[in-house]
């Protein structure tokens, strides 16, 4: 068995942790000994791994789960669309399994991890794997043993695209705290409406670039991506890792940043498929406009264009015409195209004039 370096990243900081990390540590190491007492089992989300041959990303969450639950209690085939069908504050209850020994089985090696202070394994492994869709068999010591997707893509691969999620694919309405509330945690996951024209966007781009990978890169916790992941494949998004947060306290404040999570995970794909160019797509109602701008500014060679849906009603912006259009921080003589519009269909029309997309 290969001990599995662990990551220096944000889930494995070794910081002194802030005080509110400090209290929810306390809490789920009581609330998991309890559950240990009371015959409550280990169960393992996967997660989408990705990377490169040499190296790939593995990324699953432990779980406390009542004595009855299957083996494979959080590893449901995502076409089951039923887990769509409940409340969204369900997703957010779980109970974590900090610090438990996990064994990841991938191409004949064995590695032993460990769970983080939330219960999430997140790890780089050697593993000399061609360029395709892979499968990883993640098992707990208690005979709990699912299966994750491992995305591998060539180094030397020339596109990709980094896709926002909350209202840049699914509406959301995050800027609006009490909307996004509501959307959130109280409507059911079936009533989620995706943003038009984002799906045939995206297929159109993955038909033209079959071995492109395509990214999914959003500030929303963990404890979503069951239902974003049915999102994407009911809605015929392409396939391909989620990459999101953990919820709460971290080692370093009250709450997660997820600008600077968005931030690293660019640095990382740059070190990761450093002749890539990025086609970068998100949205004006938070941060993603100035995160991609500076992103373009330090790498213009890895970037082919960004592209941001406008939150306003589509007769508005539909109105004020399609052209592409720098943005104000960017340099004059950037060579970024910036293209913003309402929805995937005014944003493939900007892309296709620009010459991204065919």
């Amino acid at each position: 068995m290969t001990p599995a370096p662990q990551p220096s990243g944000p889930q494995q900081a070794r910081l002194q942790p802030h005080w509110s990390a400090r209290i929810e540590n306390v809490k789920n190491a009581v609330v998991s000994r309890v559950l240990d007492t009371v015959g409550w089992v280990l169960r393992i989300k996967p997660f989408t791994g990705f990377g490169t041959p040499g190296r790939v990303r593995i990324i699953a969450r432990v779980l406390w789960a009542r004595p009855s639950a299957p083996s494979d209690y959080h590893d449901q085939p995502v076409w089951d669309m039923r887990s769509m069908a409940v409340r969204g504050w369900r997703s957010f209850i779980s109970q974590v399994a900090p610090h438990q020994d996990v064994r990841i089985h991938l191409d004949g090696r064995e590695y032993a991890v460990r769970s983080d202070r939330s219960g999430l394994v997140d790890v780089e492994l050697d593993a000399d794997l061609p360029p395709g869709v892979h499968i990883a068999r993640i098992a707990t010591t208690t005979e709990n043993t699912v299966t994750a997707e491992v995305h591998v893509h060539s180094p030397d691969e020339a596109f990709g695209v980094v896709s926002d999620i909350d209202d840049t694919v699914v509406v959301t309405w995050l800027p609006r705290p009490m909307l996004a509330f509501w959307n959130a945690f109280v409507i059911p996951q079936t009533s989620r409406r995706a943003v038009a024209g984002m799906a045939m966007l995206y297929q159109r781009i993955a038909r033209c670039r079959t071995s492109a990978p395509f990214v999914y890169l959003s500030t929303g916790a963990w404890n979503v991506f069951p239902v974003l992941q049915r999102f994407l494949y009911k809605n015929g998004y392409p396939d391909g890792p989620l990459l999101l947060t953990d919820w709460g306290p971290t080692n370093t404040g009250f709450f997660r940043s997820g600008r600077a999570h968005k931030e690293r995970t660019l640095e990382t794909l740059v070190e990761q498929f450093p002749h890539a160019r990025w086609l970068l797509i998100g949205d004006d109602g938070q941060h993603d406009p100035a995160i991609y701008a500076a992103f373009a500014r330090a790498h213009p060679e890895n970037v082919a264009a960004v592209a941001i849906r406008e939150l306003t009603e589509p007769e508005q912006v539909l109105s004020s015409g399609l052209r592409a259009r720098r943005h104000p921080d960017l340099p004059a003589d950037s060579p970024v195209v910036w293209v913003q519009g309402a929805d995937g269909h005014a944003l493939l029309h900007g892309l296709r004039r620009e010459g991204i997309v065919p």
